[in-house]
């Protein structure tokens, strides 16, 4: 019977991540010019990113845009020098008034500043193809409303591959990878597409000034204001490098976003990325007993199911863990072959974002302590 219940388990799992990842959708590849692409102002919202500027801004020289703003939101390093040596024009964002998050602010600061008919907001630490503009103009044309892509994640130091199950666990708890996506809609904030016209018509950042979680909520704005929102992974058009800075970096950005944005998210995708979960969970958890029963010859009574059920589920969890994960990053094999333990960095760190958006109600991100109002939004500062 035990055998029974952990296949049952491992297929639900598998069943759920194979559902909500079925149109893993890309940006489409044309070497086409687009006329357009003279009417993209880029802005650029930027906080002690001297680092990873000059990557985005040499990607930006190789297109043809309107103008690129960085807003330096109070950096403490050289990112305003960096910015304007790499061709961009720097804007201060100054002090974030009462009631806004220093990245809405900033985005909000750069859009007024601009004056493009199209806006594309990107984070510091992303980087584009020539092909990139090219691609997400061509999703506009279906979608014209705000078009918004989940890079390439690139993983360079070994602690970097502990972002694994944050990556995947997004995509799937998201639900706008289904075939015939329902719900809410969502939107990833590292890159947005939108004409001037509809991001004025849902609101801009000021109708999310006060959100943690600015990029779910303005994807809630369009929908609210009749507008679309299309969703696709970067594969190799666009490509970011999360959380250089080291472990702490990497725990304190996954903790901002992670527990808000699972009460965020719509409900049955949810429940699917939870069962996913559970079953890489439970196979971790009963090999490790039956291993632990076999080196010692005792029979544990917590130690259900047959070793070689167990070895099979194992193969099978990390084989389709590696098909998800090359997809959205460039992570190492040992993410997938020994996923326990990027699993275990997962709980933990989830579990300190449960600590500290419920209990705590604040959460530090570059710098700031942002303190949470009641449905995960910034108090206001007295």
């Amino acid at each position: 019977m035990a055998d029974v219940v952990v296949a049952a388990l491992l297929l639900v799992g598998l069943a759920a991540a194979a559902w909500l990842t079925r149109d893993l959708r890309t940006l489409p590849r044309t070497a086409a010019r687009r006329p357009d692409a003279a009417t993209v102002s880029v802005v650029v919202p930027a906080r002690d990113e001297a680092a990873t500027l000059p990557a985005l801004l040499a990607s930006l020289q190789q297109l043809s845009l309107h103008e690129v703003v960085v807003v330096d939101d109070d950096s403490q390093d050289a990112t305003a020098q960096v910015a304007r040596a790499g061709g961009a024009t720097v804007l201060p964002a100054g002090e974030p008034p009462g009631g806004w998050t220093g990245k809405a602010w900033a985005c909000h600061v750069g859009a007024r500043a601009t004056d493009g008919e199209l806006l594309l907001f990107l984070d510091a630490d992303t980087t584009v193809t020539p092909d990139a503009l090219t691609g997400l103009l061509a999703v506009h044309d279906g979608y014209p409303g705000l078009v918004s892509v989940q890079p390439f994640h690139a993983v360079v130091r070994p602690y970097e591959q502990l972002s694994s199950y944050f990556n995947a666990v997004s995509i799937l708890a998201s639900g706008v990878f289904r075939r015939h996506p329902r719900g809410r809609p969502m939107a990833f904030g590292p890159c947005l597409l939108t004409s001037r016209a509809s991001y004025e018509r849902a609101g801009g950042h000021a109708a999310v000034r006060h959100e943690v979680l600015d990029d779910v909520r303005l994807a809630a704005a369009y929908d609210r204001a009749g507008l679309p929102v299309r969703c696709a992974i970067g594969d190799r058009s666009v490509r970011m490098r999360s959380y250089p800075g080291g472990f702490r970096q990497l725990a304190d950005g996954w903790t901002k976003n992670f527990a808000s944005g699972a009460s965020a998210a719509t409900p049955v995708p949810a429940l699917g990325a939870v069962a996913w979960v559970s079953a890489h969970h439970a196979v971790a958890v009963g090999t490790s007993l039956a291993v632990a029963g076999a080196l010692t010859g005792r029979d544990l009574p917590t130690a259900h199911g047959h070793p070689a059920l167990w070895a099979l589920a194992w193969v099978l969890v990390a084989c389709q863990l590696r098909s998800v994960l090359r997809r959205l990053g460039s992570f190492r094999w040992w993410t997938w072959a020994l996923f326990p333990v990027p699993l275990l960095a997962f709980d933990l760190v989830f579990a300190r974002s449960l600590v500290r958006t419920v209990v705590r109600r604040s959460v530090r991100w570059r710098g700031r302590e942002v303190r949470l109002g009641d449905r995960g939004s910034v108090e206001e500062r007295a």
